[in-house]
């Protein structure tokens, strides 16, 4: 076998280096060059979630307005003293005591008064007894006024003599009456049922005139006293129901019975009267807040869950036919339980993200569950949220989220 030289083995192996630069060349060409399928890495893009969507529903809610406003007494009256110098014998009630129409709430010593009744008394049997010899002095007289048996200006003094003498009868009479009503007014009694809510009276003490001893509610009556904005002042009407929250969280039920005559210049609001039949869980003085219900609307609503608040502002994400998710800004209105009224922003054919929607970004891909058939509007959901009670509002569609 022949030796090669150098040079000959350096020129081989450049041959042999350029074949397989050529195979790899031919190599290089793609197995689909000639597919027009080819989709662009986009389209590939994987779903971020899986979700299910709903479609905004109708319902009919009740239109209503929230008022701040403090309980009082629908008439808090003064039992004061009618007498004056007169000692407290008797106090029979204390505070928080009920009391009926003529019940003796106290009585003053009355023995000075009853001996003025008992001078009156013989002061009007003395007249009396002088207006019966007057009138038969003055009967006489008119008998014997022909006969010229007696003057006439006798005649006279006896006619003048009985109208005097029935003067005095009715003054006597009267004096009597007077002392008979301040013999009465040594009983304090109460004008009207009600519950006491202050007492001054002292037993032993001795009153003045006019000075206030009691104090009480009026038939236990109490109202709640709106403050509302002139602007909505007009849309509240007497009769319109109201709901009061109690301090123990319960509601109590009332009734718009008038509106204030005149609007506070300095906090732009007039007062509202609502009578509260209940009073077993109010108090005067209790300051609470109320909704009128002022009516009812349709309502476009969304599952509380769907709202999300970003930057300020409530957006909810709409489903595209490419499940692609759309941040749509919406504006909320009224909520009842779980869900919530979208006054613009949707309409009720959109299909949205119920649950998750807080792992959402505008643009993102989705996998869309089923939707679920759209339910009729629940009439018991309704019934609920006019009457803000404890049930729930049905949703639209499921609620559970898996994510890829």
């Amino acid at each position: 076998m022949k030796k090669l030289t150098l040079k000959q083995t350096t020129l081989a192996v450049l041959a042999a280096l350029c074949c397989i630069g050529i195979v790899v060349a031919g190599s290089g060409e793609p197995e689909n060059s000639g597919s027009k399928d080819v989709k662009p890495a986009a389209a590939r893009q994987r779903p971020v979630m899986t979700v299910s969507a709903v479609k905004p529903q109708q319902h009919d809610w009740p239109l209503t307005l929230t008022a701040n406003g403090a309980v009082a007494p629908w008439q808090e009256a003064v039992i004061g003293s009618e007498l004056g110098g007169q000692r407290l014998a008797e106090v029979n009630v204390n505070v928080g005591d009920s009391v009926r129409k003529g019940q003796v709430l106290a009585r003053f010593t009355s023995d000075s008064v009853a001996a003025d009744v008992a001078l009156q008394e013989a002061a009007r049997e003395e007249a009396r007894a002088a207006m019966e010899e007057a009138k038969s002095n003055a009967d006489r007289a008119r008998e014997l006024d022909n006969s010229g048996a007696m003057s006439a200006q006798q005649r006279v003094q006896y006619l003048i003599a009985e109208r005097t003498a029935k003067a005095r009868l009715a003054s006597a009479e009267a004096r009597l009456r007077n002392e008979q009503i301040r013999l009465r007014q040594t009983q304090v009694v109460a004008p009207d049922d009600g519950v006491i809510t202050a007492r001054s009276a002292t037993l032993g003490a001795v009153a003045q005139q006019g000075q206030e001893l009691f104090k009480f509610i009026r038939q236990n009556r109490l109202e709640w006293r709106a403050e509302v904005p002139a602007a909505d002042l007009l849309r509240v009407k007497p009769g319109q129901a109201v709901q009061l929250a109690a301090t123990d969280g319960s509601s109590v039920a009332g009734k718009v019975r008038m509106l204030g005559p005149v609007v506070d210049a300095a906090t732009r609001s007039a007062t509202v009267y609502v009578d509260i039949p209940d009073t077993t869980k109010l108090r005067p003085g209790m300051f609470l807040t109320g909704t009128l219900e002022l009516g009812s609307k349709a309502a476009l609503t969304v599952p509380h869950g769907a709202l999300q608040m970003r930057d300020g502002a409530a957006y909810v994400f709409t489903i595209g036919a490419d499940d692609r998710v759309v941040q749509t800004r919406v504006t909320p209105g009224r909520r009842v339980q779980q869900r919530i009224e979208v006054v613009e922003g949707v309409k009720a054919g959109t299909y949205i993200v119920d649950q998750g929607a807080g792992f959402l970004a505008d643009g993102d891909i989705v996998k869309v569950t089923p939707p679920a058939v759209p339910k009729a509007p629940d009439k018991a959901a309704d019934k609920a949220a006019k009457t803000a009670s404890a049930a729930s509002v049905p949703h639209g569609g499921p609620a559970k989220v898996a994510l890829k």
